[in-house]
């Protein structure tokens, strides 16, 4: 949560005539405040960035105008510092939620701002509140599809992890010899409601993963193919990040056919179990390989910043 100076003048350059709620007077205030705020905030003098971005609010609390939804989001991510600051301020961390929700109600696609909303929940403990924050995001049709498979999931990770919290106990995980080598087989929990919680966990967990992987576009799914060279910078950075749900999404699903092949196993289910297991090494698979690509946008993207700076030196060089 960092402002740059010139990241606010730049994202402020854009749509700076008066609109029809808000005069260009106002807006031009609004302006001085979001530069002047986000000095304060860089200098973590927070109660003054807090003010200057109150201000700006003020002026279009319908964020009408860039500079009225640029102050909501800067207002929010300054109260989440301060409770960041004093984790016993559970009112400011209320606060910001509030103001991060007023922000998503303007840009309904603002990852950042959801995601803010998710920690906070967690942070205080809010199990509930998080679980139908994180679901209405999963099943908001308006949204961008890769924001609803982020969504989706979180949800199945947390189903994994309930599956994992009873499959990679020593009473249910046992060491064996088959086949001359040492393999792991996996037995019923003697208690029948860790069983059946299993299988909850686990369908859920797999109905959540399998709707995320269904929002997998064609340009992830055929992402090694891609032309990194022949993308722009900010078409690289927008790529990186769709790859980086998808791949998540993969190794999700992954671990969680992973947890259906030990369920099918403890139920006798042999040959489900071996077609989970494939299914769980054709997804680890997909994951690998958009881990590579990643990697090599971030090496692209890399190249080219490194590129731009030695032809900046040059220059500087040649007109000494």
């Amino acid at each position: 949560m960092r402002f740059s100076r010139l990241g606010v003048l730049f994202l402020l350059a854009v749509g700076v005539f008066a609109s029809a709620n808000c005069t260009y007077y106002n807006r031009i205030l609004s302006r001085k405040d979001l530069v002047d705020g986000s000095v304060a905030y860089r200098e973590r003098k927070f109660a003054e960035a807090e003010a200057l971005f109150r201000k700006a609010v003020s002026r279009d609390p319908n964020g009408q105008t860039l500079e009225g939804r640029t102050a909501q989001v800067f207002l929010a991510r300054t109260l989440h510092s301060e409770y960041i600051g004093n984790r016993q301020d559970r009112a400011k961390a209320e606060e910001a939620i509030n103001e991060y929700k007023k922000a998503l109600s303007m840009n309904p696609n603002d990852q950042s701002s959801y995601k803010a909303v998710a920690s906070l929940y967690e942070n205080l403990q809010m199990t509930d509140e998080w679980q139908k924050w994180v679901t209405e995001r999963a099943n908001n049709q308006s949204l961008e599809p890769q924001y609803r498979a982020e969504a989706l999931t979180t949800l199945a990770s947390k189903q994994n992890s309930c599956a994992s919290e009873i499959t990679e106990t020593d009473a249910v995980k046992k060491k064996v010899k088959r086949d001359g080598k040492e393999v792991f087989e996996f037995i019923k929990p003697a208690n029948a409601e860790d069983f059946n919680r299993l299988k909850t966990c686990v369908d859920t967990g797999l109905s959540l993963i399998n709707k995320a992987i269904a929002l997998e576009p064609d340009s992830v799914k055929n992402a090694k193919s891609a032309n990194l060279k022949a993308m722009t910078d900010e078409q690289l950075r927008q790529f990186l990040d769709l790859v980086k749900i998808f791949e998540s999404a993969n190794s999700y699903k992954a671990s969680l056919s992973i947890q259906a092949m030990r369920l099918a196993e403890m139920e006798g289910r042999i040959a489900d179990r071996d077609r989970y297991k494939a299914e769980s090494d054709q997804y680890r698979q997909h994951y690998a390989d958009l881990g590579e690509v990643n990697r090599n946008i971030e090496l692209e993207l890399k190249a080219r910043q490194e590129a731009a700076a030695a032809a900046n030196n040059a220059n500087a060089n040649a007109k000494k």
